[in-house]
């Protein structure tokens, strides 16, 4: 029985419960545990309480004034549309006298279109990037919560002995991340960089900054015998890793 609560609780159904990402049948399973078993009920309320404390430290919170920019623009348009409605009724009475004016309302009305779609479109990236941000987010919840991730204290070498960071894997789900707590200072003219060798290919994963708080992650890409580094490069990064220039690295 103990063998079968910890497979259980090994599995991500309790995160997908919270975040309502189960099926009807997941949903009742989960439900039953919760019911019968104290250990799952203690890990459930536990996780709950994650949830919100990781919910509140990610609040995606909306770029200043975007709804009154967008409720205004929409006020906007709908205001257009009305004109153009009662300028085009009164045409239609003098079509003959002021045939060049349907071409000018046309006009307006092509005009609108156009910066309802720019519009539009600028919305959908918003809601595409905030959902992505949500996505990630959910990642970094499962691996801080789940069992079976690995935690992994990552030193630099002597080029930078006092670098600190924490590499957090889960073989399970494959998501892996890294928490930077303290970055040595490097002349103006170098930064850090992040590298992943996955597959035999160098992934160039950015420029390394410290990180502002505790739950601040870096996702990495995850496979089976990857490598990640920490290399010194010049200012602004680099196209490829200075191998001799490496401070860190981190083996899962």
């Amino acid at each position: 029985m103990k063998e079968k609560i910890k497979i259980f609780l090994e599995s991500d159904l309790l995160e997908k419960y919270l975040l309502d990402t189960t099926t009807e049948m997941e949903s009742l399973q989960v439900e039953r545990y919760i019911a019968m078993y104290p250990e799952v009920r203690e890990a459930y309320d536990q996780l709950q309480e994650s949830l919100e404390v990781f919910a509140k430290l990610h609040a995606i919170k909306s770029p200043d004034g975007l709804k009154d920019k967008i409720t205004a623009r929409i006020r906007s348009e709908r205001n257009g549309r009305k004109k153009f409605f009662r300028y085009a009724i009164a045409a239609s009475f003098a079509a003959i006298m002021f045939a060049g004016a349907s071409y000018f309302f046309y006009s307006q009305n092509q005009s609108l279109q156009e910066e309802n779609t720019v519009v539009s479109n600028k919305i959908k990236l918003l809601e595409a990037d905030m959902k992505q941000q949500l996505e990630d987010v959910r990642n970094q919840f499962i691996v801080l919560n789940n069992p079976s991730t690995k935690k992994v204290n990552v030193n630099g070498n002597r080029k930078a002995k006092e670098l600190k960071a924490v590499a957090y894997i889960n073989p399970v789900k494959k998501l892996s991340y890294i928490n930077v707590s303290n970055l040595p200072n490097l002349p103006e003219n170098k930064c850090y960089q992040m590298w992943a060798e996955v597959n035999g290919e160098m992934i160039n994963l950015g420029i390394l900054e410290q990180a502002s708080d505790s739950q601040n992650l870096l996702a990495l890409p995850y496979a089976e015998n990857a490598v990640s580094y920490i290399t010194i490069e010049p200012e602004g990064g680099n196209l490829n890793p200075t191998v001799d220039n490496i401070v860190a690295n981190i083996s899962y």
